[in-house]
């Protein structure tokens, strides 16, 4: 066993004597050893990356089930000669959504029990196929228990040998004679779903825009292996939940911005009257011209008079955020963020904004709840509607929820297979060297700056109540939503106040920091590879997403000759016009690197209906020669490390260091 003896399993003997409890014999080592040296010679899994998703749930979900067009090309290349494109479609519709194609299928078809034999026939050369690179053991586990061994019958036994044929079609007759025929094929075609995909990574924003957030939150957290990058919105939902006002009433303002209501109170809900009662009186005589919600009035489900309401609770949250961020400035000097106060600058009887000795139009004057000699006190009402806001999101059991998911499974980057996820910015110098930020007193840059951000995202949410360090954290939440040096935004300001309330569109501009003009240039993300442990001479890869790539405009979202990806393609429809597609999806496999590109989803009912599926066109970025093997991943290096530490126990037993167990 190479090099290893008695001597230098010394040290480890504490350790092999836990792991010998998994493994008491040397027949349990050794068979152990065998089967995690086979897993290394297996392809690795697919792995897809999705981003900037902004509660496009649909779609979302519609892209998971499809594999982005992966179980439609594995379709076409089993059935491709002998069932017809309509045929096919049939089928990919049915593993998409069994529950729903079923019951279409039931209404229409007059020979049942021919069609699910043919169907589950189909559905288990699919099964064979997507199951293949994966041990048998990985399979078992993947499998719902009731048709647990049937399943496994069927994906490893060849209907084509002779011994086999009647055993395979006996079971296929027999599911369907007792009638499980339904049931079998909604387990086969999950199980499909799930195989296709091996790992998912969400580089993030999960949240706002769209309006089922909460429902892929729900998809997210059941689902079998993923991990996810917080982005900036993810994160301003995360600081609301950790009880910052300023981040609730962003939250509040974005959802009132793109009419979307259902996400706070249908799925976590947050009761929202109090802050309509209060826009209704307090703006009662205000058109509210200028916040009217971006929505698609003919698919909209509300009225004019809720259009209306949602206007003036849009407003009025607005002017409350404003006061609420100026409060952190304040008491957060160091932030660097005095030129945000902006409310003080009105001059209102003129109808101007007064800047550095600047005039500039206001579109909108009309300001009741703010004093002009103490314009960032909340009125009584105002500190009433932020106090009940708190508590309606402290005290939401499924936003809890979802939090603990996105803290479990997510963090500010992850290193994965060579590849560097973050969803937004490293900050750089105009030179490309990292940007020393201060935080709290102390430099960082570059991957610490990343690791310091994570470690106060995690303390603003299980740190001590009213500790100096939770209090600290908790303001740094809103700061890393919109703070210049924020690695998640990277941009000179967020011009909320300006877009709003000023005339003059150059005010609107937010400049980017470096990394975003300097991203396009090797040496550079070379270095930022090299920063986070990564050698740029293999095929490594930088993935963001945050800045939507204006495909429309002729911008390519691989960059850096292919040193970096930036994946988002517009998932969410309000930036749709500006890319002219419905997002990406990067897929690794054992092949290479593929880049899928999306045209904009319809509906579920029409892909149920008229199995309409979403059209993507599919980008080679990088082909492998030779197929990539498990040993050729990170979970290989775990593999081989796990090898040598039970080639260790099988030295310790068999030289009376350790005693074999009964």
């Amino acid at each position: 066993m190479g090099n290893i003896t008695l001597e230098n399993i010394t040290d480890d003997l504490r350790y092999l004597q836990l792991l010998s409890h998994s493994f008491p014999t040397v027949a349990a080592a050794s068979t152990e050893i065998i089967n995690l040296e086979a897993i290394l010679n297996l392809p690795k899994g697919t792995e897809h990356f999705l981003t900037d998703i902004h509660g496009e749930y649909e779609a979302f979900q519609h892209v998971l089930k499809n594999a982005s067009g992966a179980v439609k090309r594995k379709v076409n290349e089993i059935f491709g000669q002998t069932l017809r494109e309509s045929e096919q479609k049939e089928l990919c519709t049915l593993i998409y959504y069994p529950e729903e194609k079923l019951r279409l299928v039931k209404a229409c078809e007059r020979d049942m029990a021919d069609w699910y034999h043919t169907t589950l026939n189909q559905l288990v050369k699919v099964g064979q196929n997507v199951s293949s690179k994966y041990t048998r053991s990985k399979v078992r586990k993947s499998l719902p228990q009731e048709f647990s061994y049937i399943i496994q019958e069927l994906l490893h036994e060849s209907s084509v040998e002779p011994n086999k044929h009647a055993y395979i079609n006996v079971i296929i007759a027999t599911i369907i004679s007792t009638g499980r025929a339904d049931d079998f094929i909604v387990a086969m075609c999950n199980l499909i779903q799930r195989l296709t995909i091996d790992s998912l990574h969400i580089v993030g924003d999960i949240f706002d825009r769209g309006p089922g957030a909460h429902i892929i939150m729900d998809t997210l957290c059941d689902y079998h292996n993923f991990d996810i990058q917080w982005g900036n919105h993810d994160i301003l939902w995360m600081g609301a939940a950790s009880g910052n006002d300023a981040c609730i009433a962003n939250v509040l303002r974005l959802s009132m911005r793109y009419g979307n209501l259902a996400t706070l109170e249908d799925g976590y809900g947050i009761n929202l009257l109090p802050l309509a009662t209060f826009a209704m009186d307090t703006y009662a005589d205000d058109p509210c011209a200028l916040f009217a919600p971006k929505v698609d009035l003919a698919e909209a489900s509300y009225n004019e008079k809720t259009l209306r309401l949602i206007a003036q609770m849009y407003k009025a949250v607005t002017v409350i955020q404003l006061k609420l961020e100026a409060a952190i400035i304040d008491r957060r000097p160091e932030f660097q963020m005095l030129g945000r106060k902006l409310l003080h600058l009105i001059d209102r009887e003129r109808g101007l904004f007064v800047r550095d000795g600047r005039e500039y139009k206001m579109l909108d004057t009309s300001f009741p709840t703010v004093d002009p000699a103490d314009p960032y006190r909340l009125t009584a009402e105002e500190r009433e509607i932020v106090e009940k806001m708190h508590a309606s999101f402290l005290n939401s059991e499924k936003l809890r929820k979802h939090m603990r998911c996105l803290y479990t499974y997510g963090g500010m980057y992850l290193v994965c297979n060579d590849n560097l996820l973050f969803h937004a910015s490293i900050p750089l110098n105009a030179d490309g060297t990292f940007k020393h930020v201060v935080i709290d007193g102390k430099e960082y840059w570059g991957k610490g700056l990343l690791q310091k951000a994570d470690q106060l995202v995690r303390a603003a949410y299980f740190g001590d109540d009213g500790s100096p360090e939770k209090n600290f954290a908790l303001d740094y939440m809103w700061y890393l939503w919109c703070g210049p040096d924020s690695p998640a935004f990277d941009k000179d300001k967020m011009a909320t106040f300006e877009r709003y309330f000023l005339e003059d569109k150059a005010t609107h501009r937010e400049t980017k920091g470096h990394y975003y003009a300097l991203r396009d240039q090797v040496e550079v993300c070379d270095g930022i590879l090299r920063e986070f442990g990564i050698d740029p001479a293999k095929h490594a890869h930088i993935i963001n997403g945050h800045v939507p790539v204006k495909t429309l405009k002729g911008e390519k979202p691989i960059k850096a000759g292919g040193k970096l990806l930036v994946i988002d393609g517009g998932f969410s429809k309000a930036y749709q016009p500006e890319t002219g597609i419905a997002g990406y999806t990067l897929v690794f496999h054992s092949h290479g690197l593929q880049l899928v590109q999306h045209e904009p989803f319809q509906s579920r009912q029409k892909a149920i209906e008229e199995g309409q599926d979403i059209k993507s066109t599919t980008f080679i970025v990088e082909f492998n020669s030779q197929r990539m093997m498990v040993k050729d991943t990170d979970k290989g290096a775990e593999l081989r490390t796990q090898i040598e530490d039970l080639k260790k126990l099988l030295i310790a037993y068999r030289m009376g260091a350790i005693k074999e167990r009964n």
